[in-house]
């Protein structure tokens, strides 16, 4: 367990809200608490639930209505911080707010740490409109220090395809020479050693402003069924566990994804449990069993090793 006392510890996360259930800010705010991060939030959107439910009802904040909220934080004199998390955004002018906010904060505290999520889509598909792709490559990529693509959006983001492993630490390389210092690629489609019950996860971290990086390797049990908000949680326990252990990359992994496979298998238990024998659990029911894991955020047994594949020069 670590509590980050330190004044260093100020996070401003811009994501989404729902009244009800996980994801997006609702997802960050916790874990993130827990481990002692004070934790400033703006809502991109407040919506009832998220979109999985059968029904969906909300409000989408502006572009320039995120605007007005840092602008009364700027007057405060308040926009010092020390980390900046954001996740799924669908809209060109709000995430170009979002970049002009990150340079203006990265100018006032220059050892800022950026986490991103360039959530564009997953298994070939984007779920976001196109013309956000050119904002996250040549605007967003370059400002984060921290970056957490699926292998779809690695793709999407390099324009270069993923079928071995070392065309993953290829993208990696070339997602670092865009701007990030580390980058976890949280899903692919690369077979896993240890059989079809198992997914890979790939992570690469620059030594030290050098050529040289080094590349994780990690297999993570699968789970049956479609979680809501788990790359949101995945994203925020990255940037707790990378700052208690900012050059050990396979210890920050390990407990990240050890507290995401708590957590889902809390879920999935409790899910089961509710929909009955037989039948498939409802998204009401598949909500992140948050609050109930306290324990694990906080201080995780380790249940993934990552293995440490080689330290590769760009």
């Amino acid at each position: 367990r670590f509590l980050p006392h330190s004044p260093r510890c100020r996070v401003l996360s811009i994501q989404s809200h729902v009244v009800r259930g996980y994801v997006g800010n609702k997802s960050a705010t916790f874990p993130l608490q827990v481990l002692g991060f004070e934790v400033d939030s703006i809502n991109s959107v407040q919506f009832s639930n998220h979109t999985g439910y059968a029904h969906w009802k909300g409000q989408v904040l502006t572009a320039d209505e995120l605007n007005v909220l840092y602008e009364g934080i700027k007057l405060n004199k308040v926009n010092h911080y020390d980390y900046i998390l954001t996740g799924y955004s669908r809209d060109t002018s709000f995430l170009e707010t979002v970049v002009d906010i990150i340079q203006e904060l990265k100018k006032a505290n220059p050892s800022l740490v950026y986490v991103c999520d360039p959530v564009m889509g997953d298994h070939g598909a984007m779920y976001v409109p196109e013309n956000l792709l050119p904002v996250y490559r040549d605007k967003v990529v370059p400002l984060a220090d921290i970056l957490t693509p699926n292998q779809f959006e690695a793709e999407l983001l390099t324009g270069r395809k993923v079928n071995t492993q070392e065309d993953a630490f290829e993208v990696m390389d070339l997602l670092h020479k865009m701007g990030p210092e580390t980058v976890v690629l949280t899903s692919s489609d690369l077979p896993s050693k240890k059989g079809d019950q198992f997914l890979v996860a790939l992570g690469s971290q620059k030594i030290d402003g050098s050529k040289t990086s080094q590349k994780i390797c990690m297999d993570i049990p699968k789970v049956d069924a479609v979680f809501v908000g788990t790359g949101d949680l995945f994203a925020a326990m990255l940037l707790a566990w990378t700052h208690h252990h900012p050059k050990d990359l396979k210890a920050a992994c390990e407990k990240t994804v050890s507290v995401m496979h708590h957590v889902i298998k809390r879920t999935i238990t409790y899910a089961n449990e509710m929909a009955g024998p037989g039948k498939r659990p409802s998204p009401a029911q598949l909500e992140l069993r948050m609050v109930q894991s306290k324990a694990d955020i906080e201080n995780p047994a380790i249940v993934v090793e990552a293995k440490v594949l080689h330290k590769s020069s760009q």
